[in-house]
């Protein structure tokens, strides 16, 4: 299917893939190069990893993991 780019960069996708991907209005995606290929993906179906370490004290078990290498 091809697609002409708007004056503004904008391209549109078609319904067709739309629907396939429950994509509507609104819907945020990402958008990468991938070699000579334009990667469109929806947002959602991004692994979310904001906030996966909150409340873990990662800096305390790293210094005290060097000191113990350096105790070795």
């Amino acid at each position: 299917m091809a697609q002409t780019i708007g004056p503004k960069g904008q391209v549109v996708v078609p319904k067709k893939i739309r629907d396939a991907l429950g994509l509507k209005p609104g819907d945020a995606v990402v958008v990468h190069q991938r070699g000579n290929q334009v990667i469109i993906e929806s947002a959602a179906s991004q692994k979310i990893l904001k906030g996966i370490f909150a409340g873990l004290d990662l800096l305390n078990d790293l210094e005290e993991e060097k000191r113990f290498e350096r105790l070795r």
